[in-house]
């Protein structure tokens, strides 16, 4: 269960305690839209990509970008072409080769429309991967096959779990010297608790990997031209012959323990078809029950494909996620929620969560993610925070840095609107409320405000005594961060340094 806010009044309720999921089935290789020509639930999926530090998320999303035709070009994350990757559009990101803040985009695969958010693996900016997952109906985790599961893993593991996201895991970096995927592996199952196997296993490690083995369709997969984009099938070679058996068995048992159609199958001894083992596979993601691992190396572009078909055989769409709003004039909690209703037309109420902020070239850029009804151009909607009225003078789905004019957007689509004043987890809703005001502030009050609204865990007071400014935040990268942002977006330099402390003498005890 989602919780969000909603109605005509509403307190400041945090939005998403826990969340159920449906295990409604659903067909995947539908590949017609319905009448009104708007994509249905069906083929839409919300994705994140979270792992811990330098395991090649960002990586791994550019070359999803370059299959799916998003991207003519592959721009390394830590390349010298003085470029970077598409996702990491801010300048500090492609000096230093990390992500700082999550970056949103969309892409289409199979006729399926994939909303994608790559987000940072660094502890001190976790906040952008918490406010990603509030939002998301799937993640991938990926995996370092060195470094398997780390610190950083089990932070995002926890997230997960809080807000109930089922998950598919990549293991990345198979290229690597030491990798060791089967580490992997067996730490996901004792380190994170995880019933989890592989669906595909590769053909060789290091320097000697030709391909990736799919385990549930019984195939070989090679990778071939420049960048990797042609796919050749072929049978399993005959060195690989028994490990592939063992780990399909394997796989089968670990989603037989998890759901129960196939487990009677087992039980029976009958032998599951493709079709059968897909279908439980699938039920038991959606229900947080197992976990799907593949392999792969993007850097070496081997095994992205697959993760994309899986995304869609095995991630749940918005209408297998249930997500409820509260009303905060009705004192008993359950009859207080109303179920969001994820139809993909302008019969409900627009429902709409803020989940990310920041300074465009236009001002204000507020992701929003729909949660039900429609959003259209030029149309008012509600801030039940502040209870402000607000235009939607613009309305844009994002790719990166790069924005695309739309004219409305439906229940489970991400988007962005400008101009609109609003904190980080607001919510919008199209019931009536009072006009909107606005003020003007000087840059260097005008910076801070935004970073505080757009980032819960970065602090700012005014010490008196000192007559200092004080941040705080998760560590001293973090703040560095901001104090070059502060001058190259704002054109306010900031000298840093240590808080001065006021130190006070007084009389210990009364003396004549």
């Amino acid at each position: 269960m989602r919780v969000l806010k909603t109605g005509l009044s509403l307190a400041k309720i945090p939005l998403l305690s826990t969340r159920s999921v449906t295990s409604k089935k659903v067909l995947i290789n539908s590949c017609r839209t319905c009448s009104s020509g708007i994509v249905p639930n069906e083929r839409i999926r919300n994705i994140g990509i979270s792992a811990h530090i330098d395991s090649g998320k960002t990586t791994l999303t550019e070359r999803i970008l370059y299959y799916t035709g998003r991207i003519a070009q592959i721009h390394e994350v830590k390349g010298k072409d003085g470029v970077g990757a598409t996702m990491d559009s801010m300048e500090l990101e492609r000096q230093r080769g990390i992500t700082i803040q999550s970056a949103a985009t969309y892409t289409m695969w199979k006729n399926h429309n994939i909303n994608i958010i790559d987000t940072p693996g660094h502890v001190d900016f976790t906040i952008e991967v918490e406010r990603a997952l509030r939002v998301l109906d799937g993640a991938v985790l990926v995996l370092c096959a060195v470094g398997g599961v780390q610190c950083q893993t089990m932070t995002v593991n926890r997230q997960m779990k809080r807000y109930n996201v089922p998950f598919l895991t990549f293991i990345n970096k198979l290229d690597r010297m030491g990798s060791n995927p089967n580490r992997a592996l067996q730490q996901m199952r004792t380190k994170l608790n995880h019933n989890a196997a592989f669906v595909s296993i590769p053909m060789g490690l290091e320097s000697k990997m030709r391909g990736i083995i799919d385990l549930v369709e019984e195939r070989s997969l090679y990778f071939e031209g420049t960048f990797g984009q042609n796919l050749r099938y072929d049978e399993i070679p005959a060195d690989f012959r028994a490990e592939a058996a063992d780990r399909r068995q394997e796989l089968v048992e670990c989603v037989a323990n998890a759901d129960e159609a196939l487990g009677e199958m087992f039980l029976e001894e009958k032998v599951p078809t493709i079709a059968d083992l897909k279908a439980a596979i699938r039920r038991a993601t959606v229900q947080r029950l197992f976990t799907p691992v593949l392999v792969g190396t993007a850097l070496k572009n081997k095994g992205v494909q697959p993760l994309l078909d899986a995304a869609l055989d095995y991630l749940p769409n918005p209408t297998e996620v249930k997500n409820y709003a509260i009303l905060n004039k009705v004192e008993d909690k359950e009859s207080s929620k109303i179920l969001m209703d994820p139809t993909r037309d302008a019969t409900n109420p627009f429902v709409g969560l803020a989940f990310k902020l920041e300074a465009g070239r236009f001002g204000q850029l507020t992701y929003v993610r729909v949660y039900q009804g429609c959003l259209k151009k030029g149309e008012y909607i509600y801030n039940t925070r502040t209870s402000k009225k607000v235009r939607i003078q613009r309305l844009v789905r994002l790719h990166a840095d790069q924005m695309e004019d739309v004219e409305e957007v439906y229940s489970g689509d991400i988007c962005a609107l400008f101009g609109v004043d609003c904190a980080s987890g607001d919510t919008f809703t199209s019931k009536t409320n009072s006009d909107l005001s606005m003020n003007d502030q000087d840059k260097f009050s005008k910076g801070i405000n935004r970073f505080t609204k757009e980032d819960p865990t970065f602090r700012v007071h005014f010490d008196t005594e000192s007559r200092e400014t004080i941040i705080s935040g998760m560590g001293e990268l973090h703040l560095e961060i901001y104090s070059q942002r502060m001058e190259r977006e704002y054109n306010c330099p900031c000298e840093m340094g240590k808080p001065k402390v006021a130190f006070r003498e007084t009389i210990t005890s009364p003396v004549p």
